[in-house]
């Protein structure tokens, strides 16, 4: 008989003849077919998914052969899931598909009748073999249901009771698709007796296993058992066993390339992994030992760019300005590729945040064609982070040098030690004193990493540091190691940084193309000197990145197709400039003058104020300063007391009056010896009642005689004036040397006055005409 039916694919879930099942529905083509069956004759074709991971399965992913059954109830659930009773009636085959959308509509074919009949008491005779089968199966397995045995046990017609075996007995999905696809009973009965007895044996098989483990084990040792249990099933699975582990370790060594000394380590530890096997907790800890001595490259190299023209060529193109970095980086590699030396001393990158130190190591990676790793060190304090941990400690772990070379798999890389003078100790080891022996080309040829326990070669490997502060790194430490500065950016240099790589980075960044953002050069300048105050261009690009993400969210948004910044547009973004007011402070007045400070960051400028009240001639010192700038603060006083007479103070002055020296931001500690001209000039300042320039801005220390002695960071002190919008900066006559070294865009804009004593100082500082009192 042939018959038009809604069709739902079932996903695992099998329904034969003669049987009844519930189970739930929630794909929207599956319920529409149960809507249409229950709106006709609650009549519906069953038919599974070959493969039941497929959410959408088309016609070419069902089966043919499926059940055509009766719905005798639908229940809706929460979550859009119906839940159905059904009642298996006939074995049915598809014929053909009426309609695919909204569901499933299909012609089947059922009711087929046995293709070969049974002989005289044949049909008896299987149904007692079926049922010795099943019962013997349902013994072995012990875990069924004996009401459900019972029942089974009790039918005498032979298509139903193999129906219901099918339901119950948990065969695999292809076994139950074969028992339905079967039309003829007495195949059908066939098939069912050779997968009972497949099961029987299967079940024979792992009682076999359970028994060997029994046999092997104390009955009370249930993680042993469990353990033995577990080696059992893999051997009989075939699966990998320590033996076989352990010769896949020796032939990782056979391809290994390293010394005599690291292979015959290894190879013991191979040994002791395979005496001990998998039963003891230690065997985990030898596995991983063994695993990173074969990932440590101990003789695996790249091959090297010498290409000079190449290197400097990628660093232009990298970077803007730093000429004398560059130059001093070229002549490194040049060196080191003439002589095939690897004992040339260590590079460090020292300058303010911001200035490209990282990238500039990056750059030279590029150049040579080495790989690339970066250590970070800011806040290391323990030494087995650099040496590794013995391997008998418990989540034991080589350290970040060994890490490294792991991870690039190659002994020959560049090695960024980032930010190095922020590495410290503490009770576990100093990091510094480990970092000698990575340092030293002396001793890193045999660097001993504690977990590796045989020496490593670090020769070939090309370190490169960086540094905010050389004060804070240990002298020895510093010694073997080159400085290279990377000194602070000047507002020209700023804006060709920004023109040529951080504005097309941000744009890139926030989806935009150069159509839809275009800078005014005066908006970057605007930018550079108004929402500033930096020594490199880490802020800078922040800002940038600030206002082309609005751009974007006005692009996105459609309020334009495309936008021009400008000064004005920078406001309108970012707001009111920060910096506009410190123009300001430039007027003269009295007690009040600017120094000049070097700090790891850049140059700052300081504002050192001093009032003088009546009092009993104490000297007050605020603002948080170190040791050395009370210093320069008493040889200040002493210095004017000694000439009281020449600047016209009176011989009483300092028993009757006190003095109060400030310089701002108290919560920010200040130290340095470069503030002994400034404090002497505000102190005079305050007494004499003689205004200093406001435009003037000085920096170096002074003797208790008045001689000015020379600074450091001078670079970055000017920067700082310039900044600030400072004219005149008093600089101490032993640093002119230094001034000829600087480009002319530090001094532009500058009057440059080389002072040797504190007359020439007060003389350029002090306005003639003492303020009328």
């Amino acid at each position: 008989m042939k018959k038009t039916l809604p069709m739902l694919a079932l996903r695992g879930k099998y329904v034969f003849p003669n049987t009844v099942i519930h189970f739930d529905v929630s794909r929207s083509k599956s319920i529409r077919a149960i809507e249409e069956a229950m709106e006709q004759d609650q009549l519906i074709f069953l038919n599974n998914q070959m493969d039941p991971t497929v959410e959408d399965p088309g016609i070419i992913d069902l089966y043919q052969v499926g059940t055509l059954a009766k719905i005798k109830q639908m229940v809706k659930l929460p979550q859009n899931i119906v839940r159905i009773f059904a009642e298996g009636l006939f074995r049915a085959e598809m014929t053909g598909v009426v309609d695919e959308e909204p569901l499933f509509r299909v012609e089947v074919a059922y009711n087929h009748v046995e293709q070969e009949p049974f002989a005289p008491y044949e049909r008896e005779a299987m149904i007692r073999s079926i049922k010795e089968s099943f019962e013997h199966y349902a013994e072995t397995w012990g875990k069924m249901d004996q009401n459900l045995v019972s029942y089974i046990l009790m039918q005498q017609d032979l298509e139903l009771l193999v129906d219901q075996l099918a339901t119950h007995i948990p065969f695999s999905l292809e076994d139950k698709q074969r028992i339905l696809e079967e039309m003829d009973l007495k195949a059908r009965c066939e098939a069912m007796l050779a997968l009972l007895g497949e099961e029987l044996e299967v079940m024979q098989i792992r009682g076999e296993i359970q028994k060997k483990v029994r046999a092997n084990v104390d009955k009370n040792q249930k993680e042993y058992m469990l353990r033995e249990e577990m080696k059992v099933i893999r051997e009989e699975l075939g699966e990998t066993s320590v033996e076989d582990e352990a010769q896949e370790f020796l032939d990782q060594l056979r391809k290994l390339k390293a010394s005599k000394e690291v292979k015959d380590k290894i190879k013991k530890e191979i040994g002791r992994f395979q005496a001990i096997g998998m039963s003891t907790p230690e065997s985990s800890v030898l596995r991983t030992y063994i695993e990173t001595m074969l990932d440590v490259p101990w003789e695996r190299r790249s091959r090297d760019s010498q290409d000079l023209d190449r290197a400097e060529k990628i660093l232009n193109e990298d970077h803007y300005g730093l000429e004398k970095v560059k130059e001093r980086i070229l002549e490194y590699l040049a060196a080191r590729a003439m002589s095939g030396k690897k004992d040339a001393a260590i590079l460090c990158l020292f300058g303010p945040p911001g200035t490209g130190k990282t990238s500039i190591a990056k750059s030279i990676a590029k150049a040579t064609e080495k790989e690339y790793i970066r250590l970070s060190l800011g806040g290391v304090r323990d030494e087995s982070e650099i040496r590794g941990h013995r391997k008998t400690y418990v989540g034991a772990m080589p350290g970040r040098i060994v890490e490294a070379l792991r991870r690039v798999k190659v002994r020959n890389p560049l090695m960024l030690l980032d930010e190095i003078d922020k590495a410290g100790k503490d009770q576990r080891g100093d990091t510094a004193s480990a970092l000698l022996e990575v340092l030293d080309p002396e001793q890193n040829e045999h660097f001993q990493d504690h977990y590796l326990e045989v020496p490593l070669n670090l020769s070939d490997v090309l370190f490169i540091a960086t540094a905010n502060d050389l004060s804070l790194i240990p002298r020895p430490l510093l010694d073997r190691m080159e400085i290279i500065e990377v000194s602070s950016y000047s507002e020209n240099e700023k804006y060709h940084i920004a023109e040529k790589y951080l504005v097309k980075k941000q744009r890139e960044a926030n989806g935009l193309n150069e159509q839809q953002i275009q800078w005014k050069d005066d908006a970057i300048k605007f930018l550079i000197s108004s929402y500033t105050r930096e020594a490199g261009v880490r802020d800078l690009e922040r800002k940038i990145g600030q206002v082309s993400r609005k751009v974007t969210k006005d692009i996105f948004q459609k309020k334009h197709r495309k936008v021009t910044i400008t000064k004005k547009k920078v406001q309108d973004y970012l707001g009111n400039p920060p910096y506009e007011w410190e123009k300001e402070s430039l007027r003269d007045q009295i007690g009040i003058v600017h120094g000049l400070a070097w700090t790891p960051v850049g140059g700052a400028t300081l504002k050192i104020e001093v009032n003088v009240m009546p009092g009993k001639g104490r000297i007050q010192v605020t603002g948080s300063l170190g040791d050395v700038m009370k210093e320069s603060s008493q040889a200040a006083i002493s210095y004017i007391r000694s000439q009281s007479r020449k600047y016209k103070i009176k011989s009483d002055f300092f028993e009757k009056h006190d003095i109060h020296i400030h310089v701002p931001e108290g919560a920010v500690p200040k130290d340095g010896p470069s503030a002994g001209i400034t404090m002497t000039t505000a102190v005079l300042s305050a007494i004499t009642k003689k205004k200093v320039h406001g435009d003037l801005a000085m920096t170096g220390e002074v003797t208790i005689r008045g001689e000015v002695l020379p600074i450091g960071g001078l670079k970055e002190k000017l920067l700082a004036a310039k900044r600030l919008g400072i004219r005149k900066v008093l600089v101490p006559k032993s640093n002119r040397k230094d001034i000829g070294e600087f480009h002319e865009e530090i001094t532009e804009g500058l009057e440059i006055v080389y002072v040797k004593d504190m007359n020439q100082v007060i003389k350029e500082a002090l306005a003639a005409e003492p303020e009328k009192r």
